[in-house]
């Protein structure tokens, strides 16, 4: 398809076209599609998932990884070092228009229909892991006194 005098004029005025738009404004920029996995604002302000995204990173190599400039960038601090560890490429997004939770995305430049993008629930393991240590914690706690 050609474009006319009057595409360029409405890309001028407008700007581009573009696809999908109200996704890509949820999935800071990308779409669902290439996403590998996607993390909300309270798991990064939790630091969680950098196991599940260090291997994903490792299983894509290729990725990079995006992060939301509505959060403080204090949260994203481990996350930027793991990328940087694994040459990962990343950014800040800020996107004063969208009002949505996601604050982390790594994704791909091409589509992979990923079905499960969002962290795994806690584990059995990971719960008792942090019982053990919550019940540690306390233990110091009452003998610091």
């Amino acid at each position: 398809m050609k474009k006319n005098i009057d595409d360029y004029l409405n890309e001028g005025i407008y700007g581009t076209k573009e696809t999908k738009a109200s996704e890509r404004r949820e999935y800071l920029g990308t779409l669902r599609e290439r996403t590998i996995l996607a993390m909300t604002e309270g798991d990064v302000v939790q630091q969680k998932g950098l196991k599940q995204l260090e291997a994903a990173m490792k299983s894509y190599p290729d990725a990079s990884l995006r992060l939301s400039g509505e959060v403080n960038i204090r949260f994203f601090k481990p996350y930027k070092t793991l990328a940087s560890s694994r040459r990962i490429p990343y950014t800040s997004v800020t996107n004063q228009e969208a009002d949505v939770d996601i604050a982390l995305v790594l994704h791909v430049d091409h589509a992979i229909n990923k079905q499960d993008i969002f962290l795994e629930e806690d584990t059995a393991e990971e719960i008792t892991e942090k019982k053990e240590n919550s019940f540690a914690t306390m233990l110091k706690n009452i003998f610091k006194r």
